[in-house]
């Protein structure tokens, strides 16, 4: 029997038009509702999913870009993720919930408080996926910082919010009902913290928490690294997946975290993709040999995928050059930048394009289309040969993708003996550090 693995799930359209541009759509959900998100979640917990991570970009982009990510509903618009957290919790008991929080625009005393509300009244299954997005700076009136500092700032940031948590310390509360005395003012510690980025006082009016909330943090860069060795309980990384390729990111994941003092132990580094779930082999093959020849159109789609999540229009270059030097600003993530131009910077945008529209069989190592045994075989080969700590699924939180991806697969995954069957207690930590 293969060993337990741990899985989430990527809310990769955030709170968006969920299934817009698919067949989905005519299922009749109201995506402004908390009812479609609700009846996803519930879903998601019968599936075992250890936690839902929403993705956000507050942001509608620069002008260049504006209508490449509202034409399709692509980057936008999108409510915001932490005010439906809620809604999921109510509908659930033991899933949690980490909706996206950007650390350069949001104040740490507001957000340590909000953070510590929320984990109270979810019985700490709240987590937050931290991001330093600088293209948002401006909607905020501050000015946008080049990527590595925009990590310091996020370093600074997430800091001083775990200072407030713990800004009670262990004797502020006292609950004594023979006196009525609730708290000792002379125990919390009224800091002042005058950094580089943020000013601010404590202690933090909110309860203090029995344990911190999960910390969730993308970036395959070297500062991305670095954040999530030192200050991260889950990594969502991006590698090619393959035994080889897992075992390296997440040497380098885990080397981080050692020089910052941390085991292993203390961290999980989870591998996001977007399976393409088939019935048989030959519908993967026929899915994968109709992606070798992307027609314009399919070009054009990739290319309006990029230009949101780079902020970069790339309709506007040529096709059949190389993209240039300086096309990229420092607000986009040097992963971003890898992610299209992979090993060959000087491949026309076109080939690019192409190599992104094509597709590829689990069962190969070359993609994400295959069946459920499949990609169960993947998984299973994963945490044998690389260690790997888990998976976490991609898509709409749509009732109809989640079952998509994880209606054959669900099953097949118990079978092996990979996915839980049930939870235990102890909120999101305890999911996550369980096993």
């Amino acid at each position: 029997m293969a060993d337990l693995q741990h899985f989430g799930y990527f809310f990769s359209r955030g709170f968006g038009p969920q299934a817009w541009g698919r067949s989905d759509w005519d299922w009749g959900h109201d995506w402004t509702k908390p009812d479609l998100y609700q009846q996803s979640v519930r879903a998601l917990e019968q599936a075992g999913m250890d936690l839902v991570i929403a993705e956000d970009a507050i942001s509608l982009g620069n002008p260049s870009t504006l209508d490449l990510r509202i034409r399709q509903a692509y980057g936008g618009p999108k409510h915001d993720p932490l005010l439906l957290a809620p809604y999921l919790f109510a509908a659930t008991s033991h899933i949690g919930i980490a909706p996206t929080v950007n650390a350069g625009i949001t104040p740490p005393y507001l957000a340590a408080r909000q953070f510590a509300t929320l984990a109270h009244l979810s019985s700490e299954r709240f987590g937050i996926n931290v991001v330093t997005d600088v293209g948002s700076a401006r909607h905020a009136g501050l000015p946008p910082l080049p990527h590595d500092q925009a990590y310091d700032r996020a370093e600074e940031w997430i800091t001083l919010v775990r200072r407030l948590w713990h800004s009670w310390g262990s004797d502020g509360y006292v609950g004594d009902r023979s006196d009525w005395r609730f708290a000792d003012g002379d125990a919390l510690d009224a800091f002042h913290h005058e950094g580089t980025y943020f000013t601010a006082d404590g202690p933090l009016n909110a309860l203090p928490l029995d344990t911190d909330p999960v910390v969730v943090s993308p970036g395959g860069s070297g500062r991305g690294l670095g954040f999530a060795g030192t200050h991260s309980d889950v990594q969502l990384a991006l590698a090619p997946l393959s035994a080889a390729a897992v075992s390296d990111y997440r040497a380098r994941v885990l080397a981080a975290a050692a020089d910052a003092g941390r085991a292993a132990s203390d961290l999980r580094i989870l591998f996001v993709l977007k399976p393409e779930i088939t019935v048989s082999t030959d519908e993967a093959d026929r899915i994968v040999e109709a992606s070798t020849h992307p027609s314009d159109d399919d070009l054009r789609t990739a290319a309006i995928a990029w230009s949101s999540d780079s902020e970069t229009d790339l309709l506007a270059l040529d096709l059949d050059a190389p993209v240039p030097d300086g096309t990229f600003g420092d607000h986009v993530s040097a992963g971003t930048i890898r992610g299209l131009l992979g090993d060959t910077p000087e491949a026309p945008l076109r080939e690019l394009l192409t190599r992104k529209a094509r597709k590829g069989r689990v069962s190969e190592r070359s993609g994400f289309v295959g069946t459920a045994g499949e990609f169960a075989d993947f998984i299973e080969e994963l945490g044998a040969d690389a260690d790997n700590d888990g998976i976490i699924f991609s898509g709409d939180l749509h009732p109809a993708q989640v079952y998509r991806i994880l209606g054959d697969l669900v099953p097949v995954l118990r079978q092996r003996g990979l996915l839980r069957r049930e939870y235990g207690s102890g909120g999101l930590r305890a999911n996550l550090f369980d096993f």
